[in-house]
């Protein structure tokens, strides 16, 4: 069991560097902002599976720690979403420029 929770560690670590090489390569800002979805959708998912898994092999786990990791899920994948719609919003609204709103 340990090996397979090496591999979501290691997989997660590459999808964070996978992530930061996409960043310093993005142009612009909304880019930048759409490249960080695999990190906070997929890696610190896998990190928390890799904690409640060495947490089984290493003694048993509770039925309370398997609920908080479930709720810490679903808390990453609702804020990382809302989070990033918001600030591509307020990005795109400050680059993108109404035609007809000019003088």
């Amino acid at each position: 069991m340990q090996i397979v929770i090496s591999i979501l560690v290691i997989v997660a670590a590459l999808m964070v560097v996978a992530t930061a090489v996409a960043l310093w390569r993005a142009p612009d800002a909304l880019t930048r902002v759409n490249v960080l979805g695999p990190t906070v959708s997929l890696a610190v998912p896998l990190l928390i599976l890799a904690v409640v898994l060495n947490d089984v092999t290493s003694g048993g786990l509770r039925p309370n720690e398997w609920i908080r990791a479930i709720l810490a899920v679903c808390g990453v994948w609702f804020i990382g979403a809302i989070g990033s719609f918001y600030i591509g919003r307020s990005i795109y609204g400050v680059t993108v420029r109404d035609p007809g709103s000019e003088a």
